[in-house]
């Protein structure tokens, strides 16, 4: 897996971005690892909130900061030519640079001369191992659980690495496998998948989640969407080689199309289970339904309530809202069913 190690404190830049979708590296390294995260740098146009104070590239390398963490996360992951002058200014006063978009900081020049000049590291997460295997197929020891959603940025990440506290503090064996840019900054370990030449997507999966103990659960992040018209690709890559015993699904309550794609409407979760079964038997004939993850944060404490539950019955699983209520009747239902026995 690849390892990355950030010095912190962070300053966060979200540029000009306003759509919390796409901001979704800077609000989890802040939900995760806010005692890290320092100061939040935005551009002219730039409404997000992340609860942190407003810093310029002076002022937070006069507070100790040492990273500029890049914290959008656009479609398509490239830089855009009006971020240089605020990232050339930070590498020049010692920042590194930490980014997990497709566009590699070294391969900017404005960047790489500036590193050159101060000794400032350009730290690119998005880049998976140079050599990678095709899956197998073959069934690995130890369980499994990954993380799908209905559509991207629903709590994928957020679910797994509750799932991973929850499932430790009942007694379990659980690690948290990140597959993502953020998901590696808050672990500091991790695999790329949309980065992966498409060959490689299952063969990449196998390696993040290895053989390990018969007890052992890997607890998987997932990405993208197995009804997304951009990224399902990597979903149904990612879900081949992960070969789960479980999945929980993963929702925004009130979300009605697909982010950025308005012509799609989003999938029931009852058609996202359906079609996942059916993929996932292709490694794990035995692939089951845990529960389903719901980000509720639209909703009043009385509608999530009366939400969730009126979601588990209408699917026969347990619902939660990851952040809001943690996860212990998914965990509760994992250790019921042996799954992986």
């Amino acid at each position: 897996m690849k390892t990355v190690e950030l010095k912190a404190p962070y300053l966060i830049f979200t540029g000009s971005e306003s759509r919390p979708t796409y901001a979704k590296t800077g609000a989890g390294l802040v939900e995760w690892r806010r005692e890290l995260c320092l100061g939040h740098l935005r551009l002219p146009g730039g409404t997000l909130d992340l609860g942190l104070p407003d810093m310029t590239v002076a002022e937070a390398k006069a507070a100790g900061i040492r990273s500029l963490v890049i914290g959008t996360a656009l479609v398509g992951g490239r830089i855009p030519d009006d971020w240089l002058d605020i990232l050339e200014e930070a590498v020049l006063l010692g920042l590194d640079i930490v980014a997990g978009v497709h566009s590699r900081l070294a391969d900017i020049e404005r960047l790489a001369k500036a590193a050159a000049k101060s000794g400032a590291s350009l730290i690119d997460v998005r880049v998976p191992p140079p050599v990678l295997p095709v899956g197998t197929g073959k069934k690995r020891s130890g369980k499994r659980l990954l993380t799908v959603g209905t559509d991207c940025a629903v709590g994928k990440k957020y679910t797994a690495l509750q799932l991973e506290k929850d499932m430790r503090r009942a007694g379990l064996k659980a690690d948290f496998r990140a597959s993502g840019q953020t998901g590696i900054m808050i672990a500091g370990q991790g695999l790329p998948i949309d980065a992966v030449i498409s060959d490689f997507v299952s063969g990449a999966a196998e390696l993040l989640s290895p053989d390990n103990d018969a007890d052992h659960w890997d607890v998987i992040e997932g990405q993208g969407g197995i009804f997304h018209p951009g990224y399902s690709a990597v979903t149904m890559g990612l879900l081949v080689g992960s070969q789960p015993d479980a999945f929980v699904v993963c929702h925004e309550a009130g979300r009605t199309h697909i982010e950025g794609w308005e012509d799609f409407p989003l999938p029931t979760i009852e058609a996202v289970i359906e079609r996942t079964i059916l993929i996932g038997q292709l490694t794990n004939p035995n692939i089951t339904c845990a529960g389903v993850s719901v980000n509720t944060s639209s909703l009043s404490a009385d509608e999530r309530g009366k939400y969730l539950a009126d979601l588990s019955e209408r699917l026969g699983l347990p619902c939660v809202d990851a952040l809001k209520t943690g996860t212990d009747a998914i965990v509760a239902r994992l250790e019921k069913l042996k799954v992986g026995a």
